[in-house]
């Protein structure tokens, strides 16, 4: 049962005002305290930074090691969420058309890598990708990460295909349309809030992803989760902090973009 607010009384709407603030507040003030950090004079993190200055991002944007890494993120989050998108309209579409026993469990087994733990996901490739010499390479960073990013997908797409009249695909095969004319001028343009929410998310578990990174990564191939991960236990320079706050920078864009696409589309309406 949703709770009216305007019927409540000024203390119980001040309350709920209070603690949404307080929450948001919790939310983002460790977000708020690492990008502080990347601007300080220190060599350390401390905080309050002492002075102000764009040092650690000059540092960090001139290390090779820092962009390679940036750069081997980028690749296979491109990759992985392009594959997810795809992977997940294929599956999406069996899910809610398909008629055919076990739908269910397989629906299940497809969301299986939400509610398992990361840890026991990435021992578990870690073991397989040695027997089949992946660890360390682009196709096993692309497969360990489209593995907890399909379910995403599976379930935007799938939302959207369950509000989607599948009377206009049998229309247009009437009207002579091939079965990719169907999909591109139909199904598509109809699901595309869907299909973008699959791709930003998958991006970003694929960008942010750090457990699994850690046991596909050699010295010589790492993302930037990893090399995060790997400065903090050698030393804590605010090159880390910059480092931290380019990866959240690059999270908030994509979800700004994903907003206003989906406001656009919605007003168009």
């Amino acid at each position: 049962m949703l709770l009216d607010i305007s019927k409540m009384g000024w203390k119980l709407r001040l309350l709920l005002l209070l603690m949404t603030a307080s929450t948001a507040i919790f939310l983002v003030l460790p977000i708020a305290f690492i990008i502080a950090l990347s601007f300080g004079s220190s060599q350390w993190l401390v905080f309050p930074p002492p002075a102000w200055t764009t040092r650690w991002y000059g540092e960090l944007f001139s290390d090779p090691s820092w962009i390679d890494a940036a750069w081997a993120s980028a690749r296979v989050a491109l990759v992985v969420s392009a594959l997810s998108t795809a992977i997940g309209f294929l599956t999406s579409v069996a899910l809610v058309r398909g008629r055919f026993r076990g739908k269910r469990v397989l629906r299940a087994f497809f969301l299986t890598p939400m509610i398992l733990p990361v840890v026991i996901l990435a021992v578990a490739l870690y073991g397989l990708f040695l027997q089949l010499g992946l660890t360390g390479t682009f196709t096993g960073f692309v497969i360990g990460h489209l593995i907890i990013a399909l379910p995403f997908s599976i379930i935007a797409i799938s939302n959207s295909l369950e509000s989607f009249d599948f009377t206009l695909e049998d229309a247009a095969r009437i009207c002579g349309a091939s079965e990719w004319t169907v999909r591109i001028k139909v199904t598509f343009p109809a699901i595309r809030l869907g299909l973008l929410a699959a791709a930003t998310f998958s991006f970003l578990v694929s960008w942010d992803e750090v457990v699994i990174s850690i046991f596909m990564s050699t010295p010589g191939v790492e993302t930037l989760p990893v090399k995060i991960w790997s400065a903090l236990r050698q030393d804590l320079s605010p090159v880390i902090a910059a480092a931290s706050s380019v990866l959240i920078a690059v999270t908030t864009v994509f979800m700004l973009v994903g907003i206003v696409f989906n406001r656009n589309t919605v007003e168009r309406h």
